[in-house]
């Protein structure tokens, strides 16, 4: 009996730790918590109702995915990359995603077309409002979709990682180079690959996104 509570108290701990991992992630990646910022533990506890190990236990899981770092004596920061963090992600994410777009030629299906098409016209939308939190909403699920589309399991979950250490710092490099609707001619580019099943031509043109948004990364950070 004793060792059944023992295993219940356990389970809720961990459920517990898991939901606050998933809210604090959240406002790392929404910007509501900035690069380079304290985690305050205990007024996240106080917020969110719970005690500060639920906190302590999310962030220790939050700094093994690159989105925290931990200061002895000083507590949990969100992780500032520098520029050569920056390049080495994008670089490594233009191959993994060329990969994709490779993989994904050969096999996509026209109701995955019609998915990845209707994210592109809502892109449009977004950007002619300047509404700039939609399109990037969008735009990592038009990314997002193709590597799941590719149907890669390893593939996706080095992307995944790669995506949220990426967040940091990839915001800003959308409104570099022309910004929303440069970006978005791309992800034409991509999608007009992609319908016309051409392996070599999509992958290629994911590869040179992704390597666009780097240089536009760059960019934004010289003004910096």
């Amino acid at each position: 009996m004793g060792e059944t509570h023992n295993n219940l108290k356990l389970l809720r701990s961990q459920s517990l730790s898991s939901v606050v991992q998933a809210e604090i992630e959240q406002r790392i990646l929404s910007g509501a918590i900035v690069a380079g910022s304290r985690i305050n533990e205990n007024g996240l506890a106080s917020e969110l109702g719970v005690s500060r190990g639920p906190i302590r236990e999310a962030c220790r899981g939050l700094v093994e995915m690159g989105l925290l770092t931990v200061i002895v004596n000083r507590g949990f920061f969100v992780r500032e990359v520098t520029r050569k963090d920056a390049v080495d992600v994008y670089d490594v994410r233009a191959s993994l995603m060329r990969l994709a777009g490779e993989t994904l030629a050969a096999r996509i299906s026209d109701a995955q077309l019609d998915v990845l098409e209707k994210l592109v016209a809502n892109m449009d939308t977004a950007e002619s409002a300047d509404d700039f939190e939609t399109f990037y909403a969008l735009n990592r699920e038009f990314h997002d979709r193709i590597v799941d589309f590719a149907e890669n399991d390893r593939l996706r979950s080095l992307c995944e990682g790669l995506v949220k250490e990426l967040h940091l710092y990839r915001r800003r490099s959308l409104l570099q180079g022309g910004g929303l609707n440069v970006s978005n001619h791309e992800h034409k580019d991509i999608l007009e690959a992609l319908r016309t099943r051409d392996p070599i031509h999509a992958g290629a043109a994911l590869e040179k996104h992704i390597q666009a948004g780097k240089e536009r990364f760059l960019a934004a950070a010289a003004y910096e």
